[in-house]
């Protein structure tokens, strides 16, 4: 599978910006990790509808976490990230792909890797169950749906009991109860997303999540495909259960209790998701004051898409309902300034200047773009003692991309949380000029070999750096201090590539073309 590496590994001295000495929360500081495995967070209704003869009775599932903490620290009050791991809303291995559990490779990675710089990580697992390949479209929106509602109450239940763990349990982990954030990989970026927005149940009665049905008279009446009553509220902290509509419609039993209440009484809420894939149910779910999110997702996600389109499930790339991806969920948390805190500090570091150049402005979105379009996820991979692992995979690749991830999700973090960061650095005033204002020319553009920059003998160019247009660092020139600068194309291949030039007065970022 062929990766596009996303940047290049420094991030020295880039256009002024400097490298921070080693801190906790943005470095790794910690040599180990302590895990404790199977830490029972909360016990729900399970349904399990695909590849099983019958629907059957829903029944109680001990929900569980694997809890990542740096060994020997002595803080108590560290900000905690829950990780929701892929895999379709189904069970592995009946999903199909090489991940789906708590265990997954990635999970554990960005678990011991945040638990390292100081967090507290948790690998969640939540309720899976659905039937993907229902005779129709209709059938296929209510199963997902709902098993996407589950995992919603799944994901705020985990977000109580770190509360309650603090509060009732002696505080095990030593976290901040006040400063915990939701992190989802692929199916766990729908969780993370839609947990940040969906905050009423009204929300959810909108057209495409009503269906209709027989009304007994020959005619039909719009059944919601979620209902309080039946499925729990939007928090897991009711009781569900089935009524004698339901039961027609579903196939459950009479009476069956598809809905436990765990954790009444603390708060579900939190201070920032995150999501690597996924996508948001509806764009009227988010408003103005709810938590920011960052998201990444590679534009040509073949699955979830990533302006508004429809979701197709892997393996069996049948279409389910609409949603909308990072770049839509980006432009609209702009538009609300959910991510203001974020854009008024004006991070400038290479990771938010790479990303800058393909988000359109949309603070808090980085698109990760990709040689094979039928990529979804590059930072995925399949260790070799990975339980899941189905095929060889090189971790690097993907460990370049979750660099990427980590340097532009903490320092935001940071932020959002309130952390003791220092971070110099990131957010170097530097104004934009334009070309005029230096007497900035270059030629020829396209251009084969090379391409000769001058500017006013007043305005010399101090430094200059090329991007690619997948934000690689790819060709850096500091202390050029001269009017003249000629930039050779060296290794560069065909294509268009962004050359940012550093002068006293600020930056001016000019497109060239080699071919």
């Amino acid at each position: 599978m062929n990766r596009v590496l996303l940047l290049a590994t420094f991030i020295c001295c880039i256009l002024g910006t400097t490298v921070n000495a080693q801190q906790r929360y943005l470095d790794p500081i910690f040599d180990d990790v302590t895990v404790t495995t199977n830490v029972m967070y909360g016990v729900n209704a399970t349904v399990i509808t695909y590849n099983v003869p019958a629907i059957g009775e829903a029944i109680a599932q001990p929900l569980m976490m694997d809890v990542y903490t740096p060994t020997n620290d002595t803080e108590t009050d560290r900000p905690v990230y829950l990780l929701f791991h892929t895999g379709n809303f189904l069970p592995f291995p009946d999903n199909g792909g090489t991940g789906g559990t708590k265990e997954d490779s990635v999970l554990v990675e960005i678990c011991t890797d945040l638990a390292k710089r100081g967090f507290v990580a948790a690998a969640v697992s939540y309720r899976s169950g659905w039937n993907p390949l229902a005779p129709t479209q209709d059938q296929r929106v209510f199963g997902l749906i709902n098993a996407a509602y589950r995992g919603i109450q799944d994901t705020r239940t985990a977000v109580r009991y770190m509360r309650l763990s603090a509060d009732q349990l002696g505080n095990p982990y030593g976290i901040n109860p006040e400063k915990i954030g939701i992190w989802g990989d692929g199916t766990g970026g729908y969780l993370t997303l839609n947990t940040a927005a969906l905050d009423a149940y009204e929300k959810i009665l909108i057209p495409k999540f009503i269906t209709e049905i027989p009304d007994g008279t020959g005619g039909t009446i719009p059944y919601p495909m979620i209902q309080e009553a039946i499925n729990g509220d939007i928090y897991g902290t009711s009781v569900g259960v089935v009524d004698a509509v339901n039961s027609a419609v579903t196939g459950f039993n009479l009476g069956d209790t598809l809905a436990y209440p765990n954790h009444i009484g603390y708060s579900s809420d939190i201070s920032i998701a995150v999501n690597m894939g996924g996508a948001l149910g509806d764009t009227t779910w988010l408003d103005a004051g709810q938590a920011p999110i960052i998201s990444f997702q590679t534009p040509t996600d073949p699955f979830a898409p990533y302006t508004c389109g429809i979701v197709n499930v892997p393996v069996v790339n049948l279409p389910v309902v609409e949603a909308c991806g990072a770049y839509t969920v980006a432009s609209i948390q702009t538009a609300f300034g959910n991510n203001q805190a974020w854009t008024d500090f004006g991070f400038n570091d290479s990771y938010s200047e790479a990303a800058n150049v393909n988000n359109d402005g949309f603070e808090g979105l980085m698109p990760l773009l990709v040689e094979d379009p039928t990529e979804s996820a590059p930072w995925q991979f399949w260790a070799d003692d990975n339980p899941n692992s189905s095929e060889p995979s090189d971790p690097e690749a993907a460990r370049i991309y979750l660099d990427s991830i980590y340097n532009y999700v903490l320092p935001r973090t940071c932020i959002t949380m309130d952390l003791n960061c220092d971070l110099t650095g990131y957010s170097n005033t530097k104004e934009v000029v334009s070309a005029s204002a230096v007497g900035l020319k270059f030629s020829p553009n396209p251009a084969s070999s090379s391409i000769v920059f001058t500017s006013n003998d007043e305005s010399p160019m101090l430094d200059v750096v090329v991007y690619d247009l997948q934000g690689r660092t790819v060709a850096t020139n500091f202390e050029v201090n001269n009017s003249t600068f000629e930039l050779n194309r060296n290794d560069m291949i065909n294509g268009m590539y962004y050359v940012q030039i550093r002068f006293e007065a600020g930056i001016s970022t000019q497109k060239v073309v080699f071919n």
